[in-house]
């Protein structure tokens, strides 16, 4: 039985705890070789040993401990994806941070620098190195893991929100820069998880969540969130040949029916449906215009 991603070989950032190491696990499962980067090694090499584990004979696995904001980072992590694993074909840019908490005016302003670094600059920075492979092999996957915060406001997690919205505004960007060359660019919302992201989110306190966020997070701890194994089972679909038509899309692990959306492929690509758009209106619809 050939397996959806065989012969693939792909980067997982943000791959040591979390999203990273489910989406890590169901890569291995569907037959990639896989490259595991993040900043903590100990965590890398318990995770590598794991998917060695459950990884066909000749399959690869690998690791590259680094923090990707520095600019020579991602330039490293790529040749070392290439020279140890022979090839390269998908990025999953999944290395994030919530970034300071409270009012915008309120925070470390370091913080905030630091969040576009990681969240956002890095995720470019990855992109521009993968690029000059994929366009030359005519073929490549890129996923960015994006969230509520592209969709909607989040107050008290400015950083997060602004950077999350970013990125999927560069995604489509970037697919209509690469489109036709075999190169594909999406957006996933993985949904709201319980991670060590939601730890450090309830130990910030209603102080500086407000008291509103603050328990609907407390609600998610306790109804146990939403599976991570949907938007690592989203990720191998994109990273598959099933996703191949699909590009400059925003979806939901959780909401969206993207299983179907090959069957849509040429509707899709005409509309502008997963995107970030502004829904026009006319004035004379909503009765905003002169009487």
């Amino acid at each position: 039985m050939t397996l959806p991603l065989q012969h693939k070989t792909a980067i997982i950032t943000g791959a040591s705890q979390g999203l990273g190491a489910h989406m890590a696990h169901r890569f291995v499962a569907a037959g990639a070789n896989v490259m595991l980067c993040a900043r903590d090694s100990k965590a890398l090499q318990s995770l590598a040993d794991e998917l060695r584990a459950i990884a066909a004979p000749e399959q690869k696995i690998a690791f590259h401990a680094c923090d990707i904001t520095h600019e020579a980072s991602p330039r490293e992590l790529v040749a070392a994806t290439v020279k140890q694993l022979g090839g390269l074909h998908v990025l999953v840019n999944n290395a994030g941070i919530w970034g300071p908490k409270g009012e915008v005016e309120e925070n470390d302003w370091s913080e905030w620098v630091y969040t576009v670094q990681i969240n956002l600059l890095a995720s470019v920075m990855m992109c521009r190195e993968v690029l000059p492979a994929m366009k030359q092999q005519g073929y490549g996957k890129i996923i960015q893991l994006s969230g509520g915060g592209a969709t909607k406001p989040m107050p008290r997690t400015s950083a997060y929100a602004a950077t999350k919205a970013a990125i999927v505004r560069f995604a489509e960007t970037l697919a209509e820069e690469v489109r036709g060359s075999g190169i594909t660019v999406n957006s996933i919302a993985p949904g709201a998880m319980n991670t060590r992201m939601l730890d450090e989110m309830l130990a910030a306190g209603p102080e500086k969540l407000g008291e509103a966020h603050y328990a609907n997070l407390l609600k998610q701890q306790q109804s146990g969130g939403d599976s991570p194994e949907d938007a690592a089972d989203l990720a191998v679909f994109l990273a598959s040949a099933a996703g191949d038509s699909i590009t400059a899309k925003l979806i939901s692990a959780k909401w969206d029916n993207w299983r179907d959306f090959p069957a849509h492929s040429d509707e899709l690509n005409k509309s502008d449906v997963y995107t970030l758009r502004r829904i026009a209106g006319r004035e004379r619809d909503m009765n905003w215009g002169d009487k």
